[in-house]
């Protein structure tokens, strides 16, 4: 059977068009890698695996789930299904006393649009990773037969477990015992029509007042908005809502609750760096000498904020599964190191499992407004002191060349070679991903760019910041200087964009 599976694979996920005429992701598809799931499990050494599965809001979500059921109960595991669900709860169900089967799927694909659909894998050890993913699609493209099964599917619930989780969370971060620990904050909640409008009534149930939450109910054609705490729309949607409600602050969620964000009472938006420095501070507070693991596309002002909390700034490599992977080294390597977090608002707490749950660190951050409140404070406060760039911009340039990759890092070297030498150009000593280089622009490194390779797109992403005006365009018109004449590049995303400014 050879059904191009490869064309599914997204990093560590399967996720393709599930909805419409010739659909790659359908209900046979989502069968043969479910069974191929159980298979890669016995070759692993699970004997008789359990596999739990569970899907989000979209309109294809139960059709994906009962036939990814079906395709693992017939290569012989025990099934349970879980109904609606989120992405961080399917994995800490493996690991919650009375249910903890072997391996567990959820059917989502994230913040994409609703045609959309896909499969993310979690074993006790956590996600799997890409070559995990690489062997379980072997297997499903294999012709093997994948039979041997055929217990009864079982569906029951789990939500309400993780509902308790993060209420006992919420007390723990609170030091207290009491029903109702959250009597007097009010916390609008957008889940954007996703998985997770059921934390609404969680936070009701401890006290807290939710007047004017919004898109609570799922529907998987997503009528409001998208549910992305990266989108313009979703942003400015809950953030209204929260200004009209006159409430403390608002949370909202992606479809399948693993990435978050945040919005004061003014309706300012607290994401990507404001998100990763208001954590970072709530635990430097704590415990200074923290090093706090991000992706690379962090701005300069962030790593001075963490610096003057008393800790370390770790950037790596793009990809939640990238910073997650190296904040576990560190620790490994006897650095203490509790964060791991994306601008994107992926975020893992050492303390939970380095799960990236945007839930649970709405919950960590929902326990410090709750405290900062009692004495006066909001959480704004904690970030007052942030510097944010004067300008900043993010442009893709495409890349015409066969191998892609090839004429990527050829162009990333042609920059490296430049700035080893040019006047005011510094390679980043912290360069963990293509090529970060410091600006000297009106001061000693006051402007920054990183020119990367996507890691799955003939791309290369140009992320710029600038402290001084005008900045932002003098550092374009100096790179596309040294990258002109590159062969496979396309520059002309860039010379628009200089001609613009």
């Amino acid at each position: 059977m050879s059904t191009g599976l490869r064309g599914l694979k997204s990093g560590t996920d399967v996720r393709g068009r599930a909805l419409g005429d010739d659909a790659p992701l359908t209900a046979a598809v989502a069968a043969r890698i479910g069974g191929a799931f159980v298979a890669w499990l016995k070759e692993r050494g699970v004997d008789n695996p359990r596999v739990a599965l569970g899907r989000d809001s979209r309109v294809t979500g139960e059709m994906l789930l009962d036939a990814c059921a079906e395709g693992c109960m017939k290569a012989g595991a025990q099934v349970e299904t879980y109904g609606m669900c989120t992405t961080p709860a399917m994995y800490m169900s493996l690991i919650t006393e009375g249910y903890g089967c072997d391996g567990s799927v959820m059917i989502t694909a994230s913040h994409h649009p609703y045609d959309r659909n896909g499969l993310k894998f979690f074993t006790k050890d956590g996600g799997i990773d890409s070559h995990d993913l690489d062997a379980i699609l072997d297997i499903a493209e294999s012709d093997a037969p994948l039979s041997g099964g055929s217990s009864p599917i079982v569906k029951r619930d789990f939500l309400p477990v993780y509902c308790e989780q993060l209420k006992e969370r919420v007390r723990q971060g609170l030091d207290t015992d009491v029903q109702k620990p959250l009597l007097g904050l009010h916390v609008v909640v957008d889940a954007g029509n996703g998985a997770g409008g059921f934390y609404a009534g969680l936070l009701e149930d401890l006290g807290a007042w939710v007047e004017g939450s919004q898109f609570l109910e799922p529907d998987g054609m997503f009528p409001n908005h998208i549910p992305n705490p990266e989108n313009e729309q979703a942003m400015q949607s809950v953030s209204a809502a929260v200004v009209k409600a006159g409430a403390d602050l608002g949370v909202i969620f992606d479809t399948d609750c693993d990435r978050a964000a945040i919005v004061d009472r003014n309706g300012r938006e607290i994401n990507r760096n404001k998100l990763i420095a208001l954590i970072s501070a709530v635990l430097l507070d704590k415990q200074p000498g923290l090093t706090i693991v991000t992706d690379s596309v962090t701005s300069s002002g962030l790593a001075q904020f963490i610096m003057e909390w008393g800790g370390e700034h770790y950037r790596y490599k793009r990809g939640y599964r990238n910073v997650i992977d190296e904040a576990k080294r560190l620790n490994e390597a006897g650095l203490n190191c509790p964060l791991a977090i994306e601008t994107s608002g992926h975020a893992a707490l050492r303390e939970n499992h380095f799960l990236d749950d945007g839930m649970y660190l709405v919950t960590v951050l929902i326990c410090e407004a709750m405290r900062l409140k009692q004495e006066g404070k909001e959480l704004t406060d904690l970030i007052a002191d942030l510097r944010e760039p004067v300008e900043s911009a993010e442009i893709r340039l495409d890349i015409t060349a066969e191998d892609f990759r090839a004429a990527g890092r050829l162009a990333i070297e042609k920059v490296m070679d430049h700035a080893a030498f040019a006047p005011g150009w510094h390679i980043a000593p912290d360069n963990r991903e293509g090529v970060r280089i410091n600006f000297d622009l009106e001061g000693l490194n006051d402007g920054w760019f990183l020119l990367r390779l996507s890691v799955h797109d003939p791309v290369l992403p140009l992320n710029i910041e600038s402290d001084v005006k005008g900045g932002v365009k003098h550092m374009a018109e100096a790179l596309y200087a040294v990258l002109d004449g590159a062969e496979g590049i396309d520059l002309g995303k860039l010379r628009d964009f200089i001609e613009t400014k």
